[in-house]
């Protein structure tokens, strides 16, 4: 039986769970424990939620100030049931992913702080990087321009995206409106008809 320690301290939301998720994946049909350490109690909530709706075994204990760990129990048995699901029998990953438009439209998520929005926004694309089934296209426009262009803290996340057939798309307006022509690093760009055209003909639209 494997025992993994996952040290996630100081790592803001959702690295302690994607870090944790990765470390279980390495067990490969293996039994085994994961321990993960966090310094709050917000990573030991959403760590706990995981491991309960994945049907793992999971206890956490406070081992001081700021200092938590969580301990998630995979059996042999609870990950091979799991695995028929990700199969390429079972899943058809490419229909939706080509159907699935993320349209970013400011360089924060949500209403209220600027500095808590560009925080969340950067987690939301890091968050969103993870996934198993990646969207078919991320539009980028007004505010959400910065975020391809250089500077960016989310370029790497997008550049992983992209690199594995996400194709990312900036507003050309926007970029001349905000002064940012010359600064993009990542992706094509567009115009408005495409993005309505895209906007109006996907699947599913997800606007964080």
């Amino acid at each position: 039986m494997k025992n993994v320690t996952v040290n996630a301290m100081g790592d803001p939301c959702p690295i302690p769970v994607v870090k944790t998720k990765k470390a279980i994946a390495e067990f490969q049909g293996a039994a085994g424990t994961v321990e993960t350490l966090v310094d709050n109690e917000i990573a030991v909530q959403n760590l706990t939620k995981m491991a309960k709706v994945k049907g793992y075994g999971v206890s956490s204990s406070k081992l001081g100030e700021a200092q938590y760990k969580v301990a998630i129990t995979v059996s042999g048995e609870e990950v091979a049931e799991e695995q028929p699901e990700k199969s390429p029998e079972v899943c058809i990953p490419d229909a939706r992913r080509k159907g699935t438009v993320v349209a970013v439209t400011s360089a924060t998520m949500g209403t209220g702080s600027d500095e808590l929005g560009a925080a969340l926004m950067k987690a939301f694309l890091y968050a969103l990087s993870q996934q198993d089934e990646l969207p078919g296209t991320i539009l980028f426009y007004n505010g959400g321009a910065h975020l391809t262009c250089e500077g960016s803290a989310s370029l790497e996340d997008l550049q992983n995206m992209e690199a594995q057939g996400v194709e990312i798309l900036t507003c050309g307006t926007c970029l001349n409106y905000y002064g940012l022509t010359d600064k993009l690093q990542i992706g094509g760009v567009t115009n408005m008809y495409d993005i309505v055209e895209r906007l109006t003909k996907a699947a599913l639209v997800v606007r964080p």
